[in-house]
């Protein structure tokens, strides 16, 4: 099983609807069994995958509490995951932990216990390991890829997320301020590792033990390690039958490999083997993504029932092309 995480602290770069429709691609053309967490307090990824009633049931006054808060409120008691809350979204193929607005209190209470964690507390390494048990459960459920959904931010909720996974893929959006926003993403990330080594090795120190949880597992040490991007929201234009970006977004698409380059994978995959990192574009498809939405199906999945007329037709075909090579270059990476 492999856990990815859809990150870019910056927002509107296209991080849910990547995900969305690349989880359904895997469970609905590739046979995987996927599951989506959706921890950012938003909720997009939850609403976007459920129709109205299903969300009515979630978030109405009838609320029935089994979302991903679940899993916070055991953790402040101190106990175990009760259950995992999970709901099956039929229309995308995927099982689901549904999101809620209330996960955005967990971040004080993350980051409380991250200065513990650095300090070598053992509730607080355990804290800051959220997500171990979650995925230990999803492990033993025999899902293939777990995929995390997070806000854009570089706060204690993305930074529990990033290293309980085991890969992230970063959404660039065709625009100056992705670009600037890599040289945070490597600070905060190398920051966070270089906290974590300490309170384990301090732990180790007065303890006279490796920490593991109460499993007996270890958490996992390789650190967070970066998997590849995409390159998003850009307009197109048709060149000897090819689709390639127009000139003013051309400029800005030459100079990200390059970024990504200095600043993640020369950081954060130093000594790893070469890789694709760059794993597919996507253009703006325009009105698909609405029709999406309205519909809660991946645009891969859209027919005419959902409002697709005319050139439309061509334009969801496309779009299976392309999250069909994202998702082909993104196992190729994993192997």
């Amino acid at each position: 099983m492999i856990a990815f995480c859809v990150f870019n602290n910056k927002g509107g770069v296209g991080k849910t609807t990547l995900l969305c429709n690349l989880a359904a691609y895997y469970s609905l053309r590739e046979s995987k069994k996927v599951l989506v967490v959706d921890a950012d307090p938003q909720c997009n990824a939850t609403a976007y995958m459920f129709r109205e009633d299903a969300l009515e049931e979630l978030y109405g006054p009838a609320r029935d509490g089994k979302t991903i808060n679940q899993l916070i409120t055991s953790l402040k008691k101190s106990k175990g995951y009760s259950e995992i809350p999970v709901k099956k979204s039929s229309t995308f193929g995927v099982d689901v932990v549904p999101g809620d607005p209330r996960f955005s209190l967990a971040e004080d209470f993350l980051a409380k216990d991250w200065l513990d964690a650095t300090g070598g507390d053992e509730r607080g390494l355990k804290t800051t390991y959220l997500f171990q048990a979650l995925l230990k459960w999803a492990r033993e459920k025999k899902y293939d890829y777990v995929f995390f959904d997070m806000g854009p931010s570089l706060g204690a909720i993305n930074r529990t997320i990033l290293l309980s996974c085991d890969y992230f893929i970063l959404p660039m959006s065709s625009d100056i301020f992705s670009l600037r926003g890599l040289q945070n993403i490597e600070v905060s990330i190398g920051a966070w590792k270089k906290g974590l080594e300490r309170g384990l090795t301090t732990f180790k120190e007065e303890n006279n033990e490796d920490f593991v949880f109460d499993d007996d597992s270890r958490p996992n040490q390789d650190g967070i390690r970066f998997i590849g991007y995409v390159t998003q929201q850009y307009t197109a234009k048709t060149v000897g039958g090819k689709k390639q970006p127009v000139d003013a977004y051309e400029k800005i698409i030459r100079r990200i490999a390059p970024a990504i380059k200095k600043h993640l994978i020369d950081t954060l995959n130093k000594g790893s083997k070469p890789l694709k990192y760059k794993l597919g574009e996507i253009a703006y498809f325009h009105s698909l993504v609405p029709l999406a939405q309205a519909a809660s199906k991946p645009i891969f999945a859209l027919k005419s029932i959902d409002g697709v007329v005319g050139a439309h037709f061509d334009k969801v075909k496309q779009f299976e092309g392309v999250i069909k090579e994202i998702a082909n270059n993104l196992t190729n990476n994993i192997k």
